[in-house]
């Protein structure tokens, strides 16, 4: 699962999830023991991070969709996904 960002020790992945329980696209996000899985409209599909780090992580997405749209193709057709910036 490649991490594809990471900023204020939030770490973003992405990978093809096959026959998986989210059946959108979405990136799971990992704060400390905490993880979420939000898809690229922001929603949080499972799990859940601490109110400042999720908001961070969602405003992260809506900022980023068209990146995580592409890097998500990318890895369909079996390439690497493409870093994506950091919040600052």
């Amino acid at each position: 699962m490649p991490i594809i960002s990471m900023f204020f020790g939030i770490r973003i992945y992405i990978y093809l999830e096959l026959g998986g329980q989210h059946h959108s696209p979405h990136v799971p996000a990992i704060y400390g023991e905490h993880e979420a899985a939000i898809d690229f409209e922001g929603n949080v599909l499972a799990g859940g991070l601490p109110r400042k780090q999720q908001a961070m992580v969602v405003a992260w997405v809506l900022m980023h969709q068209e990146e995580l749209r592409a890097d998500f193709e990318l890895i369909k057709d079996g390439q690497a996904p493409f870093r994506i910036d950091p919040l600052k």
